[in-house]
């Protein structure tokens, strides 16, 4: 019994405890991000706040894989550069319609705040993704798209617009991204996308802009940095066929374009890539022949870098370039469709319109180069915006409907290189306008909440960077308004005039600095050359190298280019260039690059400042572009730039946390008794009560409408810190108060367990008990039935064997009375039945000694038994004749049908020649083939196998007779259903074909030799030459089968005619053959010979 209670016990214990450990689990799912916290998840609650524990902060996290921080609702992002198990499917699911601040910093918090800001409160978003190249700005905006892809709405239409609209990323990347020193694929192009949205959040289409794609990329790479990723792919995943088409070779080192010394990038799979991009065109809408046009557009970029030229002097003393080697030439012109002679001219010679006039002059070789660059990069360029546009018609709203938007704006971050050119003081300029819009709409969102809140709103002092925006964009004095009037004005502009206007109208700006200026305070520094001018940024001070500003501000194609690539018939290459049809010629000068760009990016902030703002800031944590490494100067320097502290600042300016009433109070009510365990009246009632009582300073906190606001992050912390003493002390309660409850329950469980086994066992004794005294009962009985049986058998035995007793001495009796009676009529009839018995007798024995005898099966066995009695004679022959018929039937039921045709044949020919010839009994033991010769198989028939057409029923060689000497010639002797053919040996060629409803009769002698003659009916066209006469070792088989072959084909039976002597038909004369008796030269084999023209003798051994 006690061992029954213990595995009682055990098992309830293990089941109590897995129950304990499943609940346990399900009530440790974070419900905020002050839990488990590593570090500080918001930044906004750092406390000190510096550089250095902003710093330690993300790195902190950082090794610990927490990659995301936020500062207030701006996500941090650093760069983890490995994949991280975080961004699953559950993961998703996790933070869907969950409140920003419930989970873990996550990028998909900020997405899915965004998102249902959109859906719900009907108002436009845009997430700013900003950081320098390698930071993961592409990665995050892909994450931001695939997780509201993953949340909205399904559907077969829906899906498809999703699709595409992920499906869009591989296209730019592959057009507009390219290894650099800093990431293996940066973006060298800003991407703007507007997704819209029905008013159910079902995606719709959407809307990409792109600005200021690297262009100069296309002819010129840094060391160590690649071309766009399309060029790589094209030579390393094309098809061979394709490059055939492309007039393309797989080399990379073919092409001028393509730097050699990192062609090829670790982990990345050019040709799986280049298949990925045509499949992602095929689904956002691209056709077939539209795509094979654009890739003849970059295959012609690549071969413009291979076009070289040399000098010529004119007879005017004017240089002039020729190109070297006109085959490149020659091929792009085939693949863009423009006349050799027109694009030769254009790399050669430029036309200057001027009012009426035009004037014509010669390029030198660097201008020659010059222009050829130009080309490759205005084509590349003016190919990606057309990508652009196309892409957008595809994905596209297709209905009228109201719209919610949001946008996701991936550009390139600030940045400053050792050689500083236009295209970072444009990036740069763009990275300012976005910090401005971020610290207006930032100041802008806190002033909101605190008078929607009611908290009183005071000044927040910060770095305002507008003074910066207009020393670059002012429309008088700005630096882009005096590059874009120093391209126009006429005369000789260089780079150095252009930092001399420059130096005399910025040079009392505080955030200007040159070697000339007069605010300069390095006058005597080398490392601020003639040729540079600085400007103070927001992040930080970047020295400009000048030179190129004038000529890639200009970004100057001639306009013979631009009409010789309109005169393409190439229809993609025509649509770039309209600039180029002569019935539409502009003699106004184009937009520069500065004035385009400053256009756009002045739409696109009025674009964002319309939207509700939200920033998502990467961070690139080593330049190794390596896992697990923290390089803490490298990250201060992006947080100088991006802002961060400042940003933290004015975050804190005026109240560092807030939080809605109801989480509040529901997350410290545990600090107070009166709050503890549920608080009847309003949360905010609540919340005053539970500060009062923890004795919090007033001016610590303030009361909106619907937060709590907390002005000092040491607050919260002290909140936190009670919190987490209260939560041990209600632990030990209730591990106290369930460690009483376990023993009681366990008590009684055991009272229980001890009554119920008590039960079972009285039950079980008494059970026992009655089943031994029913066992006893049954024996007893079993005894007493035994004995009553065996004296009833007794009786029974007793009264048998007197019943059969007086029966036999009955039978007796009446067996002595009936012989007594009938003695006298069984004497009369005893010799008659005597008779009957003995001859029943022999012959059972007859029948028993035949059945020992008998002879075997075979049909031929001519044994029998001997008679034994004269009587039996009629009957020994007719067992005979019935034995001999069975075993016959027994032995014909063996037979195949092709065998039985065999027997048919051979009955066939003794029916003939039985008796009649001679050479018959020789030929019944050989089997008829009928095939020889192997016409099918021997090569050397061939050409008479495949002038037969019908099955072949005898292949053998005869010697024909010639009928004028009776000398033989070998011949092929053919059998088929409707002809007889002969055919010579050697060639296999035809020599006679004979129809056999032309054969009339075949003759042959009664004697031992295979002489035969064909009788042919007379005045057909097989008998021009007469009868025909053979001889073969094979007569009686090949005489049966024409027999039978004749009489299947006429229904009329061939005469046999079996003569010593026969009259043949020779031409006109009729020849007498005769068969004599005579002693041969060569044996056995019988000799022919003409005597005369009447008698041809055959002599038989």
């Amino acid at each position: 019994m006690d061992c029954v209670l213990k595995c009682w016990f055990s098992q309830w214990k293990n089941n109590g405890e897995a129950k304990l450990l499943e609940t346990m689990a399900k009530m440790e799912v974070k419900t905020s991000l002050l839990d488990n916290m590593i570090g500080v998840g918001d930044m906004v609650l750092l406390e000190p706040l510096s550089e250095e524990t902003f710093i330690n902060n993300l790195k902190k996290r950082f090794d610990h894989n927490e990659i995301y921080t936020y500062i207030g609702s701006v996500v941090i992002s650093v760069n983890p550069y490995r994949s991280l198990p975080i961004y699953s499917p559950e993961k998703v699911e996790d933070y869907r319609n969950r409140n920003f601040y419930e989970l873990s910093p996550h990028i998909f918090a900020l997405s899915d705040e965004a998102y249902r800001s959109l859906r719900d409160q009907d108002k436009d978003q845009c997430i700013l993704i900003t950081g320098e190249s390698g930071a993961g700005k592409t990665e995050a905006s892909k994450l931001v798209m695939s997780y509201v892809a993953a949340v909205c709405g399904k559907g077969a239409e829906v899906n498809q617009v999703k699709e595409q609209l992920l499906q869009s990323n591989p296209v730019l990347e592959a057009f507009g991204n390219a290894k650099t020193v800093r990431n293996d694929n940066s973006s060298r192009f800003g991407k703007y996308m507007d997704i819209e949205f029905d008013f159910k959040g079902d995606p719709l289409g959407g809307v990409i802009s792109n600005y200021l794609l690297e262009k100069s990329r296309v002819v010129k790479q840094p060391r160590g940095e690649r071309n766009f990723h399309v060029f790589y792919q094209l030579l390393s995943g094309a098809s061979e066929e394709l490059l055939h088409k492309l007039k393309l070779e797989r080399d990379f080192s073919r092409y001028n374009y393509l730097s050699l010394d990192s062609a090829k990038v670790n982990g990345v799979d050019d040709a799986a890539n280049f298949r990925t991009v045509r499949n992602a065109m095929q689904i956002v809408g691209f056709m077939d022949h539209e795509a094979e046009s654009v890739l003849e557009v970059v295959a012609a970029v690549l071969k413009l870098g291979n076009i070289e030229f040399k000098p010529e002097s004119r007879v005017n003393g004017l240089d002039e370039s020729k190109i070297k080697d006109k085959n490149e030439l020659k091929e792009i012109c085939e693949l863009t469709g423009i006349d050799q002679s027109v694009l030769e001219r254009a790399f050669s010679f430029r036309t200057v319109e001027a009012k009426q006039e035009k004037v014509s002059t010669t390029l030198n070789v660097a201008q020659a180069y010059y222009a050829r660059d130009a080309l490759a990069k205005n084509l590349y360029s003016r190919l990606f915006s057309w990508l652009v546009n196309r892409i957008n018609e595809s994905i596209k709203a297709q209905t009228k409907v109201r719209k919610k938007v949001m946008g996701v704006l991936d550009i390139y971050g600030f940045e400053i290189f050792e050689d500083n050119s236009f295209e970072q003081f444009i990036i740069n300029y763009c990275n300012e306008k976005l910090q401005q819009i971020f610290i207006e709409l930032t100041l802008k969102e806190e002033q909101e909440e605190y008078i929607r809140e009611g908290i009183e709103w005071t000044h927040i002092d910060y770095f305002n960077n507008a003074i910066i925006c207009d020393l670059i964009e002012n429309n008088t004095n700005g630096i882009l308004a005096m590059l874009d009037e120093e391209c126009l004005r006429p005369g000789t502009v260089t780079d150095e005039t252009f930092l001399e206007k420059l130096n005399q109208v910025c040079a009392t700006h505080q955030h200007f600095e040159s070697r000339m200026s007069k605010c300069s305070r390095f006058l005597n520094d080398t490392s601020l050359p003639h040729s540079c001018f600085r400007i103070q940024h927001y992040a930080g001070k970047v020295l400009y190298q000048v030179e190129g500003f004038v000529d890639k501000n200009n970004d100057l194609l001639y306009r013979d280019l631009s009409q010789a690539m309109w005169k393409a018939s190439h229809a993609l290459i025509k649509s770039l260039f309209p600039e180029g049809n002569p019935a539409k010629i502009n003699l106004k000068r184009p937009p520069t690059a500065g004035s385009q760009f400053k256009a756009s990016v002045a739409t696109l902030m009025k674009n964002l400042q319309t939207k509700n703002p939200n920033y998502i800031r990467c961070i690139k944590p080593n330049d190794k572009k390596a896992a697990h490494i923290f390089t803490e100067g490298l990250v201060c320097h992006q947080i100088r730039y991006l802002g961060l502290l400042e940003n933290v600042r004015v975050r804190r300016a005026g109240y560092a946390f807030r939080q809605a009433y109801e989480p509040c109070l529901e997350r410290y009510k545990m600090l107070c008794k009166q709050t503890w365990p549920h608080w009847k009246g309003p949360a905010r009632s609540g919340v005053e009560v539970l500060f009062n009582e923890v004795q919090i300073p007033m001016e610590e906190y303030s009361f909106g409408r619907s937060k709590i606001f907390i002005r000092n992050p040491r607050t919260l912390f002290t909140l936190e810190d009670l919190r987490k003493q209260r939560l041990e002390d209600l632990a030990t309660l209730i591990q106290k108060i369930y460690r009483g409850w376990k023993c009681r329950t366990h008590f009684l469980l055991m009272k229980k367990s001890q009554i119920v086994i008590a039960a079972w066992y009285r039950r079980y004794s008494q059970q026992k008990r009655y089943q031994q005294i029913k066992a006893s009962a049954l024996v007893v009985q079993s005894y007493i039935r035994g004995w009553k049986a065996r004296k009833i058998l007794r009786e029974l035995k007793h009264q048998k064997r007197c019943e059969e007793a007086a029966t036999t001495i009955a039978a007796y009796w009446h067996g002595t009375q009936v012989r007594r009676e009938y003695r006298k009529f069984f004497r009369a009839n005893a010799g008659k039945k005597i008779y009957e018995f003995t001859l029943q007798r022999i012959v059972q024995k007859y029948f028993l000694e035949m059945k020992s005898k008998m002879p075997s099966l075979s049909p031929v066995d001519k044994n029998w038994p001997s008679r034994p009695y004269l009587f039996l004679d009629s009957t020994h022959k007719e067992l005979k004749r019935i034995f001999h018929l069975w075993r016959c039937k027994k032995y014909r039921d063996q037979f195949t049908d092709q065998r039985k045709l065999i027997y048919e044949e051979k009955l066939e020919a003794s029916e003939l020649f039985k008796d009649k010839k001679a050479l018959y009994p020789s030929s019944v033991g050989q089997p008829f083939q009928g095939a020889y010769l192997e016409i099918n198989k021997d090569p050397k028939y061939k050409k008479l196998k495949d002038a037969i057409e019908e099955k072949i029923i005898i292949a053998e060689v005869v010697n024909k007779i010639n009928r004028a000497n009776g000398k033989s010639t070998s011949r092929i002797f053919l059998l088929t259903n409707n002809n007889l053919l002969l055919a010579d040996q050697k060639s296999g060629q035809i020599k006679s074909e004979v129809p056999l409803v032309d054969v009339t009769k075949v003759s042959m002698s009664s004697q031992n030799d295979g002489f035969f003659a064909v009788h042919l009916k007379e005045g057909s066209e097989a008998a021009s030459k007469g009868d025909f006469l053979f001889s073969s070792d094979h007569l009686i088989e090949m005489a049966t089968k024409l027999y039978r072959t004749t009489l299947s084909q006429t229904k009329q039976k061939l005469n046999i005619e079996i003569s010593d002597e026969f009259l043949v038909q020779f031409r006109q004369d009729k020849v007498c053959v005769k068969f004599i008796q005579g002693n041969q030269k060569n044996g056995s084999v019988p000799t022919c010979k003409r005597k005369n023209n009447r008698l041809l003798e055959v002599a038989v051994p």
